[in-house]
């Protein structure tokens, strides 16, 4: 799916809250899988709230729910490892986004990094990051972190969310 929107409709909400989900809905959003271990095993999730902070030094920040079944490895990790992922990788987003399933089981490839965390063996980019700060947000978290390391692998075609599904970004 390539991401192209044309449309002048105009659409009426009845709520803040609804608005916010209706703009964000139609916000396109780079798709990672971060995932950490503080000890008891490895922990991931699918985001699409990740963002670049600052260059110097080299910051991270993403959000999650204090009610993910990952927020406590968050909650209890030195560092994360941000997996970059690929067009064709919407499968790991997906397993990644499902609760209640054991999202490390195979046939997913993963290994632990010198260092301990787990990472996806097959991304074509990931970072590891020392978290900094972790913020209650709302109803969620805002963890910021900082870049200890970058590895890419290979160049890759990004995985977007964009109106409730996966999709691919075309350059124009």
């Amino acid at each position: 799916m390539t991401i192209s929107v044309a449309s002048t409709a105009h659409i009426q909400t009845t709520s803040a809250t609804e608005g916010f989900r209706s703009a964000f809905r139609r916000h396109a959003a780079g798709v990672v899988v971060i995932t950490a271990d503080a000890g008891n095993g490895p922990a991931g999730f699918t985001a699409t709230s990740l963002a670049s902070v600052s260059l110097d030094p080299p910051l991270l920040a993403f959000a999650l729910s204090t009610t993910a079944s990952s927020w406590p490895v968050v909650a209890a990790a030195d560092t994360v490892v941000v997996n970059f992922l690929s067009v064709d990788q919407h499968p790991i987003a997906r397993r990644f986004a499902t609760s209640g399933i054991d999202r490390f089981a195979a046939p997913l490839r993963w290994s632990r990094l010198q260092s301990g965390e787990p990472v996806l063996d097959e991304v074509p980019c990931h970072l590891v990051a020392a978290i900094e700060h972790r913020q209650p947000t709302g109803d969620h978290a805002l963890v910021v972190a900082r870049v200890v390391k970058v590895t890419l692998h290979r160049d890759y075609p990004p995985l977007a969310y964009h109106s409730g599904s996966y999709a691919g970004i075309q350059p124009i």
